[in-house]
């Protein structure tokens, strides 16, 4: 497992991540095999977030509940977790209120005394950087979160938080896949009449942005095809992509799932992917693609056959 110190923050990350999403229904010892699983991978960085299972901080509950983490064994880990949004409605809230409240039940439910990062989930349209700053100093100070960054938001939507904010911002996850990569297929048709690809739909280069501000890139849904619309790998409306996946995958000897993986990892912008399976063997397979060396031409491959144009 690739490994990388984390900019602006001494957390030593791998670039896959094992997602909580989806382990509100599961039992205590799937629960432990899919995090054991992840632990055997190399991979020991766990994102949750308030929101996430049937009832709120229903995942972060249920991953206490399961694994009943020592001191020691959590000083092991990464947690990293969100807030902002509001199911019930108003949606959306990045109030001093909400953000402090939102940590404190995520402590609760995790069973912990600090959050390593905290990300503000999506964004806010009414959102008064000043309460966003107000809430971060406190838990700071407080010692209930290391780190913040950011989660779906644009490189404008980033500055107008950094002009109050002091905390450096160290994460932003966004949507990204083989065929779901718009932030990345805008570069590489910049300015071109007419072809949909070259239109920005980011707000400005926010892979380039990122770079740029040492914010680490999280890609989630790292193998939909689109917005929950199904994964790729094995899907008949991609015949020619997935081609090209067994066949790599053939060549290096690792399951489709570690390049699908591997075509994220590859970039030099030193992404995680961030997993959402339940399946213990799709995180194994999907780990094994962290540090597959893929050449410029076989990433370049995958991103024409997925059905985006190379000039």
């Amino acid at each position: 497992m690739k490994t990388f110190t984390l900019p602006g923050t001494d957390i030593v990350a791998p670039n896959v991540v094992a997602g909580m999403m989806r382990i509100q229904d599961k039992s205590d010892d799937e629960v432990k095999t899919l995090v054991r699983t992840a632990r055997d991978a190399g991979i020991d960085f766990f994102d949750h977030a308030d929101v996430y299972g049937t009832d709120l901080h229903g995942c972060e509950q249920r991953f206490t509940d399961a694994l009943h983490l020592t001191p020691s064994q959590r000083d092991e880990i990464t947690i990293q977790t969100k807030a902002g949004i509001v199911r019930e409605g108003p949606y959306f809230d990045y109030s001093y209120d909400h953000l402090v409240a939102s940590v404190e039940g995520s402590l609760a439910a995790l069973d912990t005394d600090r959050i390593d990062i905290l990300l503000l989930h999506r964004p806010d349209a009414l959102v008064e950087p000043e309460e966003v700053a107000r809430a971060f100093d406190h838990l700071h100070a407080a010692g209930k979160v290391r780190y913040f960054g950011v989660s779906n938001h644009t490189p404008r939507q980033i500055d107008l938080l950094k002009k109050h904010v002091t905390q450096p911002l160290v994460a932003n996850q966004l949507q990204l896949s083989i065929t779901h990569q718009p932030i990345v297929a805008q570069g590489v048709s910049a300015n071109m009449l007419a072809e949909q690809q070259s239109v920005t739909m980011d707000g400005g280069g926010i892979v380039d942005y990122c770079r740029l501000n040492d914010i680490t890139i999280q890609a989630w849904s790292p193998f939909q095809a689109g917005f929950f619309t199904g994964v790729f790998l094995d899907n008949p409306e991609f015949p020619e992509l997935n081609a090209a996946i067994d066949r790599l995958a053939t060549n290096y000897d690792v399951p489709a799932i570690a390049i699908a993986t591997a075509w994220i990892t590859r970039h030099p912008a030193n992404m995680q992917v961030v997993l959402g399976t339940t399946s213990p063997d799709r995180v194994t397979g999907a780990a094994l693609g962290s540090d597959i060396p893929l050449t410029r031409a076989e990433w370049y491959e995958l991103f024409r056959t997925s059905g985006h144009l190379v000039p």
